[in-house]
């Protein structure tokens, strides 16, 4: 929890009301955002992201499985946030247990859809080797490093450009002389496909602050929030998931207007998101 005095608090209400805030952006204008790729060798890809204050790493470790019996024709993906205890004083004792929770499950449902796959951002179907025998299992893993508001945009981002670093081993399969034995499977060290990255959703969080929403909201901010919608948007223009926090309701007329401005805010956002990931890949590669 951020402690503000009452001075404090009024500033930031009123930078907010008048489309100045505390550090000179508009409302619905981000931090600087940096990008690196690349940053963990032994991941099949990892990427740091930096927006202001906050920076995480996300990593995909990439691993040959069985499909789910009731989904035969899709591979798997698991998402696991931790926080670093030195990120910010919220992390530290109980705290540091159950908001990397609350993040995995809201990013769990804003790449993954519902539980039956339905409008997941992530193409389970691309992670079948053999169907309803041999899949591939994504292991994502966020590690939030430092702590200054935004977090689920910041993690999103990082996810987005860590599965655009990914590179998944080509798999040859031998066929099994009898339906008993397993197939005999040989993994290439040298050979790698691209994890399709296109229709992976980009996460805008709108923060109600007094009659107004911001984007990318700092920790200062956050404190003054009555809620927040955060909206898992795909290039489309078309809604993955949905996200509300914060104790406040919210009138439907409201939350559509919060869901229009989104859509606004991510055409952006994905631009220089994008832009920055093959840049960084770029430098990677050189």
């Amino acid at each position: 929890m951020v402690g503000l005095s009452s001075r404090e608090k009024h500033f930031i209400q009123g930078g907010i009301a008048q489309d100045l805030r505390s550090d000179g952006r508009k409302r619905l204008t981000y931090r600087p955002i940096s990008i690196e790729t690349g940053v963990i060798p032994q991941a099949n890809g990892s990427a740091r992201v930096r927006v202001g204050a906050t920076e995480v790493i996300a990593s995909v470790k990439a691993e040959l499985s069985k499909p789910n019996p009731l989904q035969l024709n899709k591979g798997k993906v698991s998402i696991f946030v931790e926080c670093s205890p030195t990120a910010a004083p919220m992390f530290q004792g109980r705290g540091g247990e159950e908001l990397p929770a609350e993040l995995s499950v809201a990013l769990e449902r804003s790449f993954l859809g519902g539980k039956s796959g339905a409008g997941a951002g992530i193409n389970l179907s691309s992670l079948i080797v053999v169907e309803g025998k041999i899949c591939w299992d994504l292991y994502i893993d966020g590690l939030v490093l430092s702590s200054d508001g935004n977090l689920l945009d910041v993690l999103g981002a990082a996810i987005k450009a860590a599965l655009s670093d990914t590179g998944i081993p080509k798999v040859n399969v031998n066929a099994a002389t009898s339906p008993e034995e397993p197939a005999e499977v040989d993994i290439s060290d040298e050979e790698f496909f691209k994890f399709e990255t296109s229709g992976v959703p980009t996460i805008v969080t709108l923060t109600k602050v007094g009659r107004h929403y911001i984007a990318d909201a700092t920790l200062e901010e956050e404190s003054q929030m009555s809620s927040a919608i955060s909206c898992s948007i795909n290039k489309h223009g078309n809604i993955r998931g949905l996200t509300k926090r914060g104790g406040s309701g919210l009138d439907p007329s409201v939350i559509l207007d919060m869901i229009s401005v989104a859509k606004h805010v991510s055409e952006q956002l994905m631009m220089e998101l994008d832009s920055k990931t093959s840049a960084a890949e770029a430098c990677e590669a050189e």
